[in-house]
């Protein structure tokens, strides 16, 4: 990050005067093994999530991010509004169950890529959830060799998880 660095504070449902710092340049610096696909904004802005991730959390992020986005109007999560039109979520009850969720991060694993990309670092835990973003890597294999190039159709749920993890899935 050029000049100073900026101190971010949260004030949504689900944190409350949690502090954070943007050390790095929004968008770039980003560790060598970790090469998403997408843009926060894209992601937002093809469906993910059921429309329902962001919705009161916006002043947080640039609102450029949601220009274009398709978020839920009714407070619930809405396959419709996801890319592939399915529901390929778990409840963060079981995200929380599974060890997957992080005081710093509440809202899971975009929560935090959404504040990498950012600018914020967090060291070990940026790690971890790098290490989760290439774990989830084994699924397009899957895609490549069950799917034909652009079959929408071919594994929905797969392909709208796998977008929900910063993987273009629109190709295969």
């Amino acid at each position: 990050m050029r000049g100073k660095e900026k101190i971010v504070i949260v004030d949504d449902l689900m944190q409350k005067g949690y502090r954070y710092t943007l050390s790095a340049r929004a968008g770039r610096d980003f560790d060598p093994r970790f090469k998403p696909e997408l843009t926060p904004a894209q992601m937002l802005r093809l469906g993910v999530f059921g429309g329902k991730y962001m919705t009161d959390c916006r002043r947080e992020f640039p609102a450029a991010w949601f220009r274009g986005a398709k978020l839920s109007s009714t407070g619930r999560r809405e396959a419709s509004l996801n890319y592939f039109g399915v529901n390929a979520s778990q409840p963060l009850g079981e995200w929380r169950r599974k060890g997957w969720i992080s005081a710093e991060d509440p809202r899971g694993w975009f929560q935090w890529y959404c504040r990498y990309y950012m600018g914020r670092r967090l060291g070990a835990e940026d790690d971890r959830q790098i290490k989760r973003w290439l774990a989830a890597r084994r699924h397009l294999a899957q895609l490549r060799k069950n799917c034909r190039p652009g079959r929408k159709a071919c594994r929905p749920r797969q392909k709208q998880a796998l977008l929900h993890w910063a993987y273009d899935t629109r190709k295969y």
